[in-house]
């Protein structure tokens, strides 16, 4: 497996390293990183096809060779590694084109304007595909909507099968052993595909940042601040996914979001010697770099966060308020900030805890007036 990353530091490689180990032995994963696969490092891809091909060739035979490019390369340049260096062609041969279509979102992307020049990675990996894997189907749950969305697939390539799926799940002959790639017809379409020295020019509004920072994240920081940027930015973030060490979890957190829809899971456990560090990357259009970087710090589980997180509180441990309990408003005094007790997820974080009038024991989930608010004060008036 060749897996590309668009951006400084890599997610997948620690991802899929572990999945790889676990299922084939001795399968090997090569990960390339800084750059666009279909520019600046398609030389590496060229010495990589080919110290497989030394592999193969020692006694270890090798029967296929996947290849992984990120979500913002053009499929082209990269299939004309296997017809221009006499070497690679002679090893292995293109099999075919997949790519994987965002059922909810590839429709905004596929309309989004460029800058003049730029190319629409989208449109091109669409119209180079020998197979449509149109995913996330569940997101989009009426027929006419997922018709839709294939009838303007088809618009821009008519040859390519279009397979649903949810959560990328297919069978493995639908995108292995297909003997789908014509160069004949990839001519016709493109008459420049086997021109090396053609250019091509990427949005330059889209970008990536990397963050790898050691130590622990609070989720419930985390969370707070993933929700206010999906919700204010989510319509330029491509992609969000990292690797989280929790603060009080012995698990690994893996994270992915792409615009507006988010999904976090713990996995396998930390090694004993293994480091605790967090690994995050974003790519999106016109990023605040220095935003997203110190927006993440903020989300560290250290005693400054916590504190610059206290003083933002409308209320103080000692001051007299009023819970809505469901039942009614309740008075009663806060006792403890940030509160969570055992038994409650990593990411549920409580502005206050606050003992009430009566004695009993609560905590508000959210600083917010329909949860808590100032206590009334009560006063007597003599009666006439």
């Amino acid at each position: 497996n060749i897996v590309r990353e668009f951006g400084e530091v890599g997610i997948d490689d620690a991802l899929l390293a572990n999945n790889i180990k676990n299922q084939v032995e001795g399968e090997e994963l090569f990960e390339m990183m800084n750059g666009c696969i279909c520019c600046t490092v398609r030389a590496d891809l060229a010495v990589v096809l080919k110290k497989l091909k030394k592999t193969h060739e020692s006694g270890k035979p090798i029967e296929a060779i996947v290849i992984e490019t990120t979500g913002m390369a053009d499929p082209a340049p990269v299939a004309q590694t296997f017809f221009v260096d006499d070497e690679i062609a002679s090893f292995c041969q293109l099999d075919g084109i997949v790519t994987l279509v965002d059922a909810k979102h590839i429709i905004q992307h596929l309309d989004e304007e460029k800058p003049e020049g730029a190319e629409n990675e989208s449109v091109e990996q669409v119209a180079f595909a020998d197979r449509l894997i149109l995913n996330k189907c569940d997101l989009v749950p009426k027929e006419e909507d997922l018709k839709a969305v294939e009838t303007r697939l088809r618009s821009i390539n008519k040859f390519a099968p279009i397979v649903r799926s949810t959560k990328s799940e297919v069978s493995p002959d639908q995108v292995l052993g297909i003997g789908a790639f014509d160069l004949k017809r990839t001519l016709e379409m493109d008459p420049e595909f086997l021109d090396t020295e053609g250019e091509h020019e990427h949005d330059n509004t889209v970008s990536s940042i990397g963050i790898n920072i050691e130590g622990d994240v609070d989720l419930g920081l985390f969370s707070g601040w993933l929700e206010v940027l999906l919700r204010d930015k989510g319509a330029d973030l491509f992609r969000i996914k990292g690797v989280l060490a929790v603060k009080g979890v012995p698990d690994k957190y893996v994270y992915h979001a792409v615009h507006m829809i988010y999904e976090g899971r713990f996995t396998e456990q930390w090694g004993a010697s293994e480091p605790r560090t967090c690994k995050l990357t974003f790519i999106g259009k016109n990023l605040d770099h220095d935003g997203l970087r110190s927006g993440f710090e903020d989300c560290l589980a250290n005693e400054a966060n916590y504190d610059k997180l206290k003083k933002s509180f409308r209320f103080t441990i000692g001051d007299a308020v009023e819970c809505n309990t469901g039942d009614g408003w309740v008075r009663g005094t806060v006792v403890d900030l940030l509160y969570r007790e055992e038994g409650m997820h990593p990411s549920f974080l409580a502005p206050y805890q606050v003992k009430l009038d009566d004695g009993g024991l609560i905590y508000c989930p959210a600083d917010q007036d329909t949860c808590v608010r100032r206590a009334v004060a009560v006063t007597g008036r003599k009666a006439l």
